[in-house]
């Protein structure tokens, strides 16, 4: 069901290699666009600001094994009058593993500790309910914060993410409990996979997820310089967890662009009815399909992608 071949498969595509400032291995472009690192110490994130105070706050979220480097094109594209918060997960895209560390025999959570994280940065920095754009893992971060801290966040942004990715391994009516077993052994298999096969699974899976070839080497890059137990760990906790439950305790303003999946049999209008399925118990989001575009819309359709965060933004 759904693309888990692909989906997975470029989920997993990490290897151990990491940069040592735990910057990332994109080149600094600080005095480029005037970013800067925030005031904040934390094990699981550090945050990459643009923008001066008193712009309007956005906080973006990339998924597993991306940088805060795939939300360039957003941010250029907003400009003055905003203040943008890149979150960097610590274990991806060159970033030191930190807190994030595997080092027991079994996987510990990745993505509910930097939910925590974010929301302790919101309270700490004054930020006065911020919206939230977060993609593919991103989003699964932000319906976490929404729900969890739902005083923290103003809107909502879900980009190309499901509440309970579960359901793509198991029949209709799956559990989080019922797919333990099997992600625990994708866990497992995974976690010690050899570099070589990371990459290979990688470069055959971002070709079924970014149509743009033009940017397929940047997403690469990222997942070659992530932490390989990390995103092994992080795509498990996404299999085992079932944010459906959750979703009444949002009260933000959100929106949930997503793609048809990348898979003939799944028409557009058989992926609109999963993602209505799986948020129906968020009264009042809004749905809006992407077409022409794979999972990495800012990179394929980024007008369409641009036009849509305007119009969430601006939207009383």
């Amino acid at each position: 069901m759904f693309r888990v071949l692909g989906f997975a498969a470029m989920l997993f595509a990490a290897t151990t290699v990491q940069a040592q400032d735990g910057h990332g291995v994109h080149p600094d472009k600080g005095h480029a666009h005037g970013h800067h690192h925030a005031d904040f110490t934390s094990d699981r994130i550090h945050v990459r600001v643009d923008g001066e105070a008193g712009g309007r706050d956005l906080i973006l979220i990339p998924g597993l094994s991306s940088s805060p480097e795939i939300w360039q094109g957003t941010v250029d594209h907003l400009g003055a009058g905003w203040r943008v918060h890149r979150i960097h997960v610590q274990g991806f895209a060159g970033a030191p593993a930190e807190g994030a560390a595997q080092t027991g025999a079994a996987p510990t959570p990745v993505a509910a500790p930097v939910a925590e994280e974010i929301a302790r940065y919101i309270a700490e920095q004054g930020l006065e309910k911020p919206a939230v754009v977060g993609h593919s893992m991103g989003g699964t971060i932000g319906l976490m914060l929404a729900a969890r801290h739902p005083d923290s966040v103003g809107k909502l942004m879900v980009v190309d993410m499901v509440p309970f990715m579960g359901a793509m391994f198991g029949p209709p009516g799956t559990t989080a409990e019922a797919v333990a077993p099997v992600a625990d052994q994708i866990y497992a298999a995974q976690a010690n996979s050899p570099r070589e096969a990371y990459v290979a699974q990688a470069t055959t899976a971002i070709t079924g997820m970014i149509n743009t070839e033009s940017r397929r080497e940047e997403a690469l890059e990222d997942m070659r310089t992530s932490d390989q137990k990390v995103s092994a760990a992080a795509f498990r906790e996404l299999v085992t967890t079932d944010l459906r439950p959750e979703l009444t305790k949002i009260t933000a303003p959100t929106e949930v662009l997503y793609v048809k999946f990348n898979d003939p049999r799944m028409t557009p209008q058989i992926t609109d009815a999963i993602y209505q399925m799986s948020y129906a118990g968020l009264p009042g989001v809004t749905l809006k399909r992407i077409d022409d575009s794979a999972h990495f819309i800012m990179f394929d359709q980024p007008q369409a992608f641009y036009g849509e965060l305007d119009a969430f933004l601006s939207a009383k």
